[in-house]
């Protein structure tokens, strides 16, 4: 099951300002303090293992949207830890449980840790993003170097929910729900071949998946140089996208519903 987040009470010694820091650090590892943005399965054990070893008690699990793998162990979960909060987007369908289903300006607050929801649709029509204290969980929208599958919105809803997204200030960490960074910096690198960034980054992540380790979190101001999904008003991408399409592109809008279309098949 893939969350954007699963928070618990924050240690004494944490503050909301630290916490970024100490999550990309990786010293937030204590029972009273925990923030874990995690790509799991559709199924409750990999958290629940993950919980144990850590020695944590679940306290709340923000879900973006609702598919199956990113829902699927929620009732398993919440039968482990039956007084877990639940909050979810108000506009996708959500598990059968009782929750606080979230809609666009909305705010969750808890332990002095406080995230906007921000509708974000194009992935699924109801999706949405946490965002506050320099961290976004942005589930299927935004990955490292890429973006989701348009899977019930439009081109023109993603394009728009991507600029809202890159719009957030260039320190913000980027928690997004699956690790398809090396894949992205493949298509990326096919559309900027002549991208210093992208090749650098390409070189970076390969390192880390080497050693068995996340490409996660990103920065935001980073993303901007190597995610070409957030490019597309670049020359670079604009001539790539319609290179491959054939045709003329008027937008970065027509640009970005090229890009989409080859990643798919790429």
């Amino acid at each position: 099951m893939a969350f954007p987040g699963i928070i618990s009470r924050l240690h004494p010694d944490s503050d909301p300002d630290s916490l970024p820091r100490q999550l990309h650090q990786g010293q937030q590892t204590r029972a009273e303090a925990f923030l874990l943005p995690a790509v799991m399965q559709s199924e409750a054990a990999p958290v629940l293992e993950r919980l144990a070893g850590l020695d944590l008690v679940l306290d709340a699990i923000l879900l973006t949207h609702h598919h199956r793998d990113h829902v699927g162990g929620v009732s398993e979960l919440l039968q482990h830890f039956p007084h877990a909060r639940l909050y979810g987007p108000k506009h996708d369908p959500m598990p059968d449980h009782h929750g606080q289903w979230l809609d666009d300006g909305d705010q969750i607050n808890w332990h002095g840790l406080s995230l906007d929801v921000l509708h974000v649709p194009g992935h699924t029509l109801g999706h949405i993003a946490y965002y506050g204290q320099g961290m976004l969980f942005c589930g299927d929208t935004l990955f490292s170097a890429g973006c989701g599958r348009l899977f019930e919105g439009t081109p023109a809803q993603m394009h728009t929910s991507l600029q809202r997204l890159a719009a957030l200030p260039d320190e913000t960490l980027l928690y997004c729900a699956h690790e398809y960074t090396l894949s992205n910096l493949r298509f990326a690198h096919a559309v900027e071949p002549d991208n210093l960034a992208i090749q650098r980054q390409i070189g970076v992540i390969s390192k880390l998946r080497q050693q068995g380790l996340p490409s996660l979190p990103s920065r935001l101001g980073d993303e901007r140089n190597f995610n070409v999904f957030l490019r597309c008003e670049q020359d670079s991408v604009k001539f790539s996208a319609e290179k491959y399409a054939l045709k003329c592109l008027e937008n970065p809008e027509d640009t970005f519903t090229v890009l989409r279309g080859w990643k798919d098949v790429f």
